[in-house]
């Protein structure tokens, strides 16, 4: 019997990309006197459902989909968070 699960999951850009939107939201900041904000990365948070046997065989194909179309593995990494819903 197939489960279903709540994922988060979180996109951002690796460290040695430039981030050009980022640096314009902290230059922004900035201008409006938030003085002590620095390093401001922009990235992506996407939530889903999925139905799979198990959490492993959930992580096993959020980690699919990330490869395959919601990261980008040459310029980004990806992170994400996995809960079982509880069946009504």
């Amino acid at each position: 019997m197939a489960n279903n699960y709540h994922a988060r999951i979180y996109v951002t850009l690796r460290s040695s990309v430039l981030d050009p939107a980022g640096t314009a939201v902290e230059s922004g900041l900035k201008q409006m006197g938030y003085d002590g904000v620095a390093g401001v990365r922009i990235g992506k948070y996407i939530e889903m459902t999925v139905e799979a046997q198990d959490e492993e065989d959930a992580k096993t194909q959020l980690d699919q989909m990330c490869d395959r179309l919601l990261a980008n593995p040459v310029i980004e990494n990806y992170c994400f968070e996995v809960t079982q819903l509880v069946n009504s």
